[in-house]
């Protein structure tokens, strides 16, 4: 039981930022993004899907990036894995790819599969990112290519999403704000 006299303390106002205030989470988004940029950069490929990765890998913590990148690459990972599945099977009646009434019946199985294998193996986040790479690979990938462009996403999602995950491990809020009264006595000084 508790005393109703007794006194709560005070809540401390949140802190207002102004409409342009760029937080921890903002920085450390655009360093993971930036990251992946350069490494491509030096590997001489697009980082388009690495960039991705680690946009959505980067969460506000190590268990929400967790969630977030794990989201999204098991969800690469089921959507490629089953469109190459899917799409050879195309393929098989029409060689030259292209559009086809029978590509309507690929993406009806190949969502109704992707929600099935997200439910059971209670992964409902992979759902959205699995039905990109699917209708990604079904309607815009070449016959001749589908193979390589598949396995190259999944490795530059995991590749993105490890460079957030190493990001944000590297700099937790806790341990970046331990930091923040030096470089406000630094911009005190300035001023």
């Amino acid at each position: 039981m508790t005393d109703t006299n007794q006194q709560l303390p005070e809540a401390t106002p949140a802190k207002k930022h102004s409409p342009f205030h760029v937080g921890m989470r903002n920085l450390k988004t655009a360093l993971a993004a930036t990251l992946c940029a350069l490494i491509y950069l030096f590997l001489h490929r697009n980082p388009t899907f690495a960039c991705i990765g680690a946009i959505f890998g980067m969460g506000s913590d190590m268990d929400n990036s967790k969630l977030h990148g794990g989201n999204r690459l098991f969800g690469t990972i089921i959507g490629g894995l089953l469109g190459m599945g899917l799409f050879r099977i195309y393929i098989c009646f029409y060689p030259e790819g292209g559009l086809h009434p029978l590509i309507l019946l690929m993406v009806f199985i190949g969502v109704v599969l992707i929600i099935r294998i997200s439910q059971l193996v209670h992964w409902p986040g992979a759902i959205q990112p699995s039905g990109v790479m699917l209708c990604i690979i079904l309607f815009n990938t070449p016959v001749d290519t589908y193979i390589s462009y598949s396995i190259n996403r999944i490795v530059d999602t995991g590749i993105g999403v490890v460079i957030a995950l190493a990001v944000n491990f590297l700099l937790p809020r806790e341990r970046v704000f331990k930091w923040m009264p030096y470089f406000d006595k630094d911009r005190d000084r300035q001023a």
